[in-house]
């Protein structure tokens, strides 16, 4: 299997780590085959986005509601970024708890981010590259987020004063956030 699926403490948040063949060439992996992701991720991936962010910039916490919610299949290509996923599905044991991985271009790990979860990163590289494929297409309808430093989640990003966009700044806290995921999904 060129794939290892790795439950993290949230349960439902894999961390998937892809065989790399190297040689003196270069390299060569799979970054995603249907027969073996089908068994984590049962969702098919219809989306595939990019975006490319200098240092200390930070995106989210972002996610679509229902009934064009997302799952996230996250890839930093260039560089070094801490990507987190946060449970916002209300009743839910872990809601509000978050998990977050440093994903780059040397370990080329993946986090699979499943519907009812914020998602968001941080870039510590200088410039980072980052492809992520989604179950849904993009709805600028059902667009939601919350806070990156709302206080009730606590996610320690590693940095003081990240940039961000002006609707990540404005977002509300999460208990504020228009959300209608509830548990169990």
């Amino acid at each position: 299997m060129p794939f290892e699926f790795e439950k993290t403490r949230l349960p439902e948040v894999l961390l998937v780590k892809p065989e790399v063949f190297g040689d003196r060439r270069g390299a060569f992996m799979e970054l995603y085959k249907a027969s073996e992701f089908l068994p984590h991720i049962p969702q098919p991936l219809v989306q595939m986005n990019f975006s490319r962010s200098a240092k200390g910039v930070l995106r989210g916490l972002h996610f679509q509601k229902d009934p064009a919610a997302q799952g996230k299949l996250v890839k930093c290509m260039r560089g070094r970024i801490l990507d987190v996923a946060v449970d916002i599905r209300k009743g839910s044991p872990t809601f509000g708890c978050w998990v977050g991985r440093e994903l780059d271009d040397e370990n080329h790990h993946m986090l699979y981010v499943p519907p009812g979860f914020g998602h968001g990163f941080c870039v510590y590289s200088e410039t980072a590259e980052v492809m992520y494929q989604v179950t849904a297409e993009y709805s600028p309808a059902h667009d939601r987020g919350f806070r990156y430093d709302d206080p009730a989640v606590g996610i320690d990003w590693g940095m003081a004063s990240p940039s961000l966009s002006d609707k990540d700044r404005n977002a509300p806290l999460l208990k504020n956030a228009d959300n209608n995921f509830v548990y169990p999904r």
